[in-house]
């Protein structure tokens, strides 16, 4: 038994008579994927018509035996005196595999039946990450003390994408999937294939998050050729094949990142522009106590100005500072780093106290807050002890006496 390819005046000649049945299969679109057909007894007649569309695999079954099977658009007659034909096309090596082992189970005693494949590729699949999945992201690095180099932020990412498929063995479509069913749709097998995709697409992303690829989170949708590479080489899709199903394409088309990720990210980019000013701040540090190691007569006002600096920043970088500070040698081998004290101003017969700062001064304005030297104050001496006290004063500091009187 077996498919012979009918002349092509024979479809609308008079030898269109010699077709006892019509058998075909409408356009199956996006949505069916398996049709099964067959006379109103159950069987084929001899000298049927077949008619294949593009886009079809008809695969002739006869009580659980392939018999023929053919991917060429075209009219058939179905000849139960001929051996299989299997035409060509790209399931040529499927069919011979079909006809040498394929039994199907639960066939009933006699039925003879055309199941129509619809070989287009499936478009329009969604998919998406149901939880969010970790992810090392290249674009925030890390500084590691212990691996001593950058190691990428932990994140959480959600994903969102589609998917094509197409049958590419009907035969083990029919066997793990379809069966023996009069109709076999998308919708049948998208939510389980779904659940694979995204298992698929997680062990994907942990290859892409790996030093080898370092690709950053957020830029997963312009990787299309890698993911799709990464998921042949390494089998990913193995379990989507095994029901005669192979991805045509598959595409990222958004990454969200979750509220704590970014709130991380956030942290860290705010870390960055504080280590750049702080960078900029430990550099001028760095070249205010270098002059002043280089000038001992300015050492002093170098000091000075860095207090002030440390001041105006809120001590922010103040740690930093003192690092700085410390790892100026002052030009001695292995001397250890001084703080800067300023000599004492010894108080003598040339020298006065502030009134108003208590600052100890030798001219003739305080050094501190401008203030004129005050003159010598006047005195008044205690009529009983005889204590010298400054002008004003109303009772003697030594024995009480009330003075002024």
């Amino acid at each position: 038994m077996g498919l012979i390819k009918a002349a092509g005046e024979a479809i609308s000649s008079t030898f269109g008579d010699q077709f006892l049945t019509v058998i075909k299969c409408e356009d199956m679109g996006n949505d069916i994927l398996m049709v099964k057909k067959t006379d109103t007894n159950g069987a084929l007649a001899k000298g049927s018509r077949i008619i294949v569309a593009p886009g079809q695999v008809a695969v002739l079954y006869d009580s659980g035996r392939i018999l023929d099977a053919t991917a060429e658009p075209g009219t058939y007659s179905f000849d139960q005196s001929t051996t299989p034909s299997f035409f060509a096309g790209q399931f040529g090596a499927v069919f011979k595999e079909m006809w040498d082992r394929f039994k199907f189970g639960g066939a009933v005693a006699k039925e003879q039946a055309v199941f129509f494949f619809n070989v287009k590729e499936i478009v329009g699949n969604k998919f998406g990450t149901p939880n969010p999945v970790p992810y090392k992201d290249w674009g925030h690095q890390l500084l590691n003390a212990r691996m001593g180099g950058m190691t990428p932020m932990m994140v959480e990412i959600k994903c969102y994408g589609t998917y094509t498929f197409r049958i590419n063995n009907p035969a083990t479509f029919m066997m793990n999937i379809a069966g023996n069913s009069q109709v076999y749709k998308k919708d049948q097998l998208v939510e389980q294939m779904r659940s694979e995709v995204v298992g698929a697409f997680q062990n994907i992303l942990n290859s892409l998050c790996e030093p080898e690829h370092k690709i950053e989170a957020l830029s997963l949708p312009n990787k299309t050729d890698e993911i799709k590479t990464i998921m042949s080489q390494e089998n990913f899709d193995g379990a989507i094949a095994n029901r005669g199903v192979g991805l045509v394409s598959f595409v990222v088309e958004s990454v969200t990142l979750t509220d704590e990720s970014k709130e991380q990210i956030r942290k860290y980019e705010l870390a960055g522009d504080q280590y750049q000013q702080q960078g900029t701040l430990v550099d001028a540090y760095a070249n205010a106590v270098q002059n002043a190691a280089a000038n001992e007569n300015g050492a002093m006002n170098g000091f000075v100005g860095m207090g002030m600096m440390n001041m105006t920043s809120g001590n922010v970088f103040g740690t930093a500072t003192a690092n700085v500070a410390n790892s100026v040698n002052y030009g001695q081998p292995n001397a250890q780093p001084q703080q800067p004290v300023a000599a004492p101003v010894t108080p003598n017969a040339e020298t006065w106290v502030c009134p108003e700062c208590n600052a100890t001064n030798s001219g003739k304005f305080c050094s501190s807050c401008g203030k004129p030297r005050p003159t010598a104050p006047a005195t008044v001496k205690c009529p009983n002890c005889s204590h010298e006290w400054p002008t004003g004063t109303k009772f003697c500091g030594e024995c009480g006496t009330k003075l002024g009187e």
